[in-house]
């Protein structure tokens, strides 16, 4: 892959560049317009050539900051040239006393294929009108050669005054690098700048950048572990570096960062750190521009594996091309975390010490540094904790440990230095340090602690410790899983999890999660817990399953930590089933009895159920902004409480058929304004599954909605609700019943651009269905949700009525969307008798797409199969859409080689072959010839 570097002269040839835009002025005396175009193609072609250079050269050597400097200095060369035409052709005199400047990123000589041209054009003192004339002529051509440029005219005097007030501009002038023209005037603003804007304005500056970077990490999603990062302006990424280094040239007057060296700002193993950082984020980074051909700076999912392939990268067992590479790129943005944080720290302190009255974000740290109590080890200096004396952490390698915990005690942050020393001093975490007692007794205390454990193990995470302390932890620090469901790396997944616990044990989501909060009060060992939360993932990128490997780390490691026997294996067990609840409550029809019953012989125990609940809560909280809503809460709660009561011996023992006429007494009671005609009309429409499972609160109103539609004559209607804490809408269709009836309406669904969650499907004994479909919630205020709401029920009614025809919709809404094959998520069909007393569950696994639940009910219906419930899952990319099915007299599909075709026919459709059957799809069921005979769904759904 090495190959000789080439120099910059191979890049462009200046001489024949110069020399071929001279003949061209030549050809055209007199016309500066006709001189412009015959000069563009020849510009445009020199730089095409010079950057494809740069672009095999970074193939080549791999180095990013080559890259950017290559690319950099062709734009020099090509303004050069253009601005020496300029004064020898067509404005000598005028443009003499300008020069050209670059600044931002351009002035440090760094280019991405991408970026913007940042020029400062310094204009002498007296500006004639013929000098914007010349500067407009260099910019029109580099606009037409198709740079973006950003640019200033100014003179020396505008500049200091503007930087003076202007710390965006100040910043912009701290980088300016001459590049052609008058070089006395760059030499001035340089000189000027420094005496006159610098000088005793560094804890302003510094204080302003340091707000400036907090502000872009909020905005750009406040973690460095999110799995699509900003490779520019992400919290680990180039913009970082660029503020440290913008900080260190303000404040130390260093024209490189190198220097920082000698001034004692950095050690050298910390320059080499920051240099290589450096160069891997910009080879990144030119590696996205040239690939998307636009300044693209956020690392999405669809470019990740070709930059993976670009770096050389290759799949390993338990971890893809892709991930490694990610996992590089992670492992480097906590270095860049690293040291922005201790460096930009370390200058707040410095200017603290210097300005101690300058107040705000400084202002806090007045204090002289006082004892801790109960150690001599660490002092309070200002709010932060230090250590003592450099010697502390060589002589008793286990304060490492104690720093955190006493910073913890005191809700301390950290000093500088103290984390420097830290992070320097990780060789002395050995076995040793990792089978000390009571540095396993402090660190127990610090993940279990009723303040802040997610803090500190973040702050120990960042400062290598977490990774020494636990090896098995470190083999994850920084890991990504290529998928669209996780937003975090696996250690900040996990850390979070340990937050979202926090909270919930203090009281602080008892709106978001009332049964969880309710139920932790009432968990006995709150440390296994705990414990579990941490390292639930922790053997995440191993080839075999990563629950069964992670019980196995958590009986090697819950010792060590000072778990007893008893906790180790629950500890064990939650991490061994802590997905069971979750796919349980999200895969299952939770008005199964065979599914509670089969989760109860699982659990075993109301302290295992409740701690399961909790964790199950905190994972998926943990997982990312949006994944978890109030519908997965229910689902999950609906499971505790049947499963409680089983567990607890209170499960119903009464028959079904007892406890349907129960349920239809209770309707009738409910419709006691009614006439007792209707009551016995209505309540003699629906069966035992019907009765058993739909809360009398939504009989009543059913009863009520079907009657309504009765008296207006309607064939079919739809009625609406939102559930705001759920997050769900419901959408209630009363229709003739048809066999491709799911299959039309989740097209209509698809179409209207709703995401189904759950389907209840109903017949009644009059022969028409009713279907309650659940469907993602969209807008937080209820007036807007019920105006999409019905909008969307107005589509159903359209295509059931057959004014919309169905494909047509369908490929209305999928045009313009790019099918997703980034991810490798292998289609799969699973079909089981064993997960139901009743039906065959029929369980289908692939990459999500528009239109995809009615393509594949579409395909259950002409299997003849009756669907009488369905659960629809989605993990990101990956869908998991689960039925409970029958054939047509209500038996459960036992031939072998009928669940092989069901089984192909299925796989025919997940391979993705929309088209073919959306063309297939009825576009009504309105009109008689469609209708389903009565007759055939009373015995399907008796």
């Amino acid at each position: 892959m090495a190959q000789a570097e080439i120099t910059f002269a191979e890049l462009l040839d200046v001489d024949a560049l110069v020399a071929a835009c001279d003949l061209v002025a030549k050809e055209h005396p007199n016309g500066v317009l006709d001189a412009r175009a015959s000069l563009l193609p020849i510009l445009k072609k020199a730089s095409a050539e010079g950057r494809e250079a740069a672009r095999l050269q970074l193939f080549a050597d791999g180095s990013g900051l080559n890259c950017a400097n290559r690319i950099s200095w062709i734009q020099d060369q090509l303004i050069t040239v253009i601005f020496r035409f300029a004064s020898t052709h067509v404005h000598p005199r005028e443009i003499e006393g300008i020069s050209v400047a670059a600044v931002g990123g351009y002035g440090r000589g760094t280019l991405a294929p991408g970026s913007d041209i940042d020029l400062l054009f310094l204009m002498p003192q007296k500006v004639t009108p013929k000098m914007h004339k010349a500067v407009e002529f260099l910019l029109y051509l580099l606009w037409d050669i198709g740079f973006k440029v950003g640019h200033a005219t100014r003179t020396v005097d505008e500049c200091i005054r503007l930087s003076k007030a202007d710390m965006t501009i100040r910043t912009a002038i701290l980088e300016t690098r001459y590049v052609c023209g008058n070089e006395a005037l760059v030499s001035e603003l340089q000189q000027r700048f420094d005496q006159e804007v610098t000088t005793n304005t560094a804890a302003e500056f510094i204080a302003a950048k340091l707000a400036e970077r907090d502000e872009r990490h909020r905005k750009a999603g406040d973690s460095r572990y999110l799995v699509e990062p900003n490779v520019k302006e992400g919290k680990g990424g180039l913009r970082d570096l660029q503020t440290l280094f913008w900080i260190a040239k303000y404040n130390y007057h260093v024209r490189d960062t190198s220097e920082l060296v000698r001034l004692g700002v950095l050690s050298k193993q910390e320059w080499r750190l920051f240099q290589k950082a450096d160069d891997f984020l910009w080879a990144v980074r030119c590696h996205m521009h040239y690939l998307t051909g636009k300044p693209e700076e956020r690392l999405h999912f669809d470019i990740q594996p070709e930059i993976a392939k670009n770096f050389d990268y290759h799949s390993r067992p338990g971890l893809s091309a892709v991930e490694r590479f990610m996992k590089h790129y992670f492992l480097v943005a906590k270095d860049v975390g690293d040291l922005t944080r201790i460096f930009a720290a370390a200058l707040e302190e410095q200017q603290t010490k210097e300005a101690p009255g300058i107040g705000g974000m400084i202002g806090r740290f007045a204090n002289r540094p006082r004892k801790i109590a109960g150690t001599s080890e660490f002092i309070d200096d200002r709010g932060r904790i230090a250590l003592a004396d450099p010697g502390v952490l060589k002589r008793d390698p286990v304060s490492i440990m104690r720093l955190f915990h006493v910073a913890d005690l005191n809700s301390l942050e950290f000093h500088p230095d103290a984390l420097k020393a830290v992070t320097r001093s990780l060789s002395l975490i050995d076995n040793a340090f990792r089978e000390n007692e009571e540095a396993n007794r402090l660190f127990l205390s610090i993940l279990t602690s009723r303040r802040d454990p997610g803090f500190m193990l973040r702050r120990m995470n960042e400062a290598g410790v977490l990774g020494r302390f636990l090896p098995e932890f470190r083999k994850i620090v920084s890991m990504m899983q290529f998928n669209m469901y996780h937003h975090y790396t696996v250690d900040e997944h996990l850390i979070r999890t340990v937050e979202v616990l926090s909270d919930i044990e203090n009281g602080r989501a008892d709106e978001i999660h009332p049964l969880a909060n309710k139920i932790i009060k009432d968990i006995e060992d709150r440390e296994a817990l705990y414990v579990a939360a941490l390292l639930h993932d922790i053997a995440k990128g191993r080839l075999e399953d990563h629950s069964v490997a992670g019980a196995r780390v958590a009986r090697k490691l819950c010792p060590r930590l000072g778990l007893s026997a008893k906790q180790t294996e629950m500890v064990a067990w939650l991490i061994d089933q802590h997905l069971l609840m979750s796919m349980v409550a999200q895969t299952r029809d939770l008005h199964d009895r065979k599914t509670t019953t089969d989760f109860a012989e699982k659990v075993q125990s109301l302290e295992r159920l409740r701690m399961l609940l909790v964790l199950t809560v905190c994972d998926i909280r943990a997982v990312g902004p949006g994944v978890w809503n109030g519908w997965k809460g229910q689902l999950l709660r609906t499971l505790y409480y049947e499963t409680e009561l089983l567990l607890s011996g209170g499960f119903s023992q009464v028959s079904r058929k007892e406890r349907a006429k129960h349920a239809v007494q209770q309707l009738t009671e409910a419709l006691s304004g009614w006439s007792q005609k209707d009551q016995r009309i209505y309540t003699k429409l629906h069966y035992e599954p019907y009765l058993l499972s739909v809360p009398l609160e939504d009989q009543v109103r059913h009863a009520h909605f079907i009657r309504q539609t009765d008296k207006s004559g309607q064939v079919l209607a739809t009625m609406v609700r939102t559930h705001q804490f759920h997050a769900i809408t419901e959408i209630t269709v009363l229709s003739p019943d048809h066999p491709r009836l799911l299959s039309i309406i989740a097209g209509a669904c698809a179409a209207a651009g709703a995401n189904i969650a759950d389907a209840q499907i109903f017949t009644t004994s009059d022969g028409r269905a009713l279907d309650t479909i659940l469907i993602n919630r969209e807008f937080p205020i209820d007036e807007d949700e019920m105006r999409r709401a019905a909008t969307i029920g107005k589509m159903i009614e359209d295509v059931l009525s057959g004014r919309k025809r169905l494909p047509e919709v369908i490929a209305t809404r999928s045009k313009g969307k790019k099918k997703n094959k980034t991810f490798p998520v292998q289609p799969d069909v699973r079909i089981s008798n064993a997960l139901s007393n009743k039906f065959t569950v029929v369980e289908v696994e692939c990459l999500d797409r528009v239109g995809f639940l009615a393509e594949i009910t579409a395909v259950l219906s002409d299997l003849s199969l009756d669907i009488h419930s369905a659960r629809i899952t989605t993990f990101g990319e990956k869908i998991i859409d689960t039925f409970y099915v029958t054939d047509l007299v209500g038996q459960k599909i036992t031939s072998e080689n009928r669940q092989a075709n069901i089984s192909n026919r299925l796989k025919s459709v997940l391979v993705d072959q929309p088209d073919e059957l959306r063309d297939k799809m009825p576009s009504g069921i309105i009109a008689p010839p469609l209708q389903r005979s009565s007759t055939v769904q009373k015995k399907a759904r008796a």
